[in-house]
């Protein structure tokens, strides 16, 4: 990838796959669209995209769920982070809450977000060496409910 523009490039590795799109100009996440019909049940299911991608190096994506979706109990399992060296074809792990759900042929299943990487090393200390804050180890709802 020679042009530092283009962030990323998308290839069907199943002929009648769907590129992610943006549903509006001011969307952040591509739409990512299955690939074939699948039942999602009470467990974590694969839905297949057929597409695989290439991130530019300095950049990740990362799956995210669609309200949609989430609002008639189909959940992302996970949120998945793509590296900017995978090649394999994009999946999405969903569940559904109760019952079971049927992801059509072209459905939009997931949200791909690009975000740019932070640049940084990383650095072994004593836990002593590290600085104290106010909130320090509170966590688990230590802010609030």
């Amino acid at each position: 990838m020679n042009d530092s523009n283009e962030l990323v490039r998308f290839a069907k590795m199943v002929p009648d796959a769907k590129i992610p799109t943006r549903a509006t100009k001011g969307s952040t996440g591509l739409d990512l669209y299955a690939v074939e019909p699948t039942w999602v049940r009470g467990s974590v299911t694969l839905v297949r995209t057929g597409i695989a991608m290439e991130v530019l190096k300095g950049y990740d994506a990362q799956v995210r769920p669609r309200s949609g979706l989430t609002k008639n109990g189909v959940i992302l399992a996970g949120i998945g982070t793509i590296d900017s060296d995978y090649r394999g074809e994009i999946g999405v792990m969903l569940f559904a809450l109760s019952g079971s759900w049927e992801i059509r042929r072209g459905e939009r299943i997931a949200q791909l977000v690009i975000s740019r990487l932070a640049s940084f090393e990383i650095v072994e200390v004593d836990y002593a060496e590290l600085t104290s804050t106010a909130r320090d180890t509170g966590g688990y709802g230590s802010t609030g409910a």
